[in-house]
Formats: C-alpha cells, structure tokens, sequence
C-alpha cells in the first residue's frame, strides 16, 4: 500500500506544478501527517521535493527531475528535443545583476546553501527558467564566462564543449598571428 501511495505522490508532483500537503492528503485519503512521512521518505530516497512558503505555497519537484526512466507522467523528450524548465547554475554576481537587468535568462531562483563555493567565492546558486537546451545555451553564452553550469549534466557537458572549441580556435588564430 506505501509503495502504491510513495508512486501515486510522485505521479501528482511530476503533473502538476505545486501541491498543498492537504490537497495531496485529500487525494489520497489519508492524514497530512502521512503525506509529509511519505514526502520525506521520497526526499531521502534521491527525489528531489522541496516546500515553498507562503500563501501559494505547497510541494513540488526540482523542475530539472525527470526520474530514472523520464518522466512517469508521459512528459519525456518532444522530437528529439529535451522540454528544459531550469537549470541550475553557479553564477557571479555581475552576470546575475545582467541578467536580471536585460531579463535574459528569465526566472532566476536563488537557492540556498550553507557553505561558500570554495574555487568561486562570492558567487551564488540558483537557478534559471528555459523553454529548451538551445535557448538555454544562447543565454547561457552571453553570461560566460561568469556562470557554470551544475545541472542538468548534458547542459553543462555541451557548454564544456563550446568552450573547448573556443579555446581550441582562439589558440590557432593566435599562433596564426604571431608566425608559430
């Protein structure tokens, strides 16, 4: 039965963009303090759930959680092409006040953690909405060399890449330009 009701939470959280501990208790015909066990339970087993605050506030999933076989709700990759919601990022404060002033990337959302970064002191996590991988790396582009990456993998192994590949060019045209 806990099996059951850990996979029917999970199926709400993946459909619907945030639920109140009452509704899920609702849902489930069980007690609120029941849906709370179960959610701590889900967090403590690698799901990512977090609780917002406030008068909308309620449970949902780290929007870059697709689970270990995509989505169970059916949302996985729309031709070919992964449906991105956030990234999270490590940024600088100089890039964060760009974005924030140019409105691109959209939706930051600053995460909180307890220890400084220690190879990028000053610099703050969080993270950024998108609508897809390539608009996610245009914007991401455009704060570089001021943010990295930190999930989803495949983001932060194709902005490696772009930078290899920048490096690997500018390399040649310098030696180009000075005769070696």
């Amino acid at each position: 039965m806990r099996a059951g009701r850990l996979l029917s939470v999970l199926l709400i959280l993946q459909t619907q963009r945030r639920v109140t501990a009452g509704e899920l208790a609702r849902r489930l015909e069980v007690s609120q303090r029941t849906v709370l066990r179960d959610l701590a339970e889900l967090s403590a087993s690698g799901v990512p759930v977090y609780s917002v605050r406030g008068p909308q506030g309620g449970f949902e999933l780290l929007d870059t959680f697709r689970g270990p076989a995509g989505s169970l709700a059916g949302g996985g990759p729309t031709g070919g092409q992964e449906r991105l919601r956030r990234v999270r990022v490590l940024v600088s404060p100089a890039a964060l006040q760009r974005a924030l002033v140019a409105g691109e990337p959209q939706g930051w959302r600053p995460r909180p953690v307890p220890d400084a970064h220690p190879h990028a002191p000053g610099w703050l996590e969080g993270s950024f909405r998108f609508g897809s991988d390539e608009e996610a790396l245009r914007s991401l582009l455009a704060l570089a060399p001021d943010v990295e990456v930190l999930l989803p993998q495949h983001l932060r192994d194709a902005m490696a890449a772009i930078g290899s590949r920048l490096a690997e060019q500018h390399a040649a045209a310098r030696g180009a330009a000075t005769g070696s």
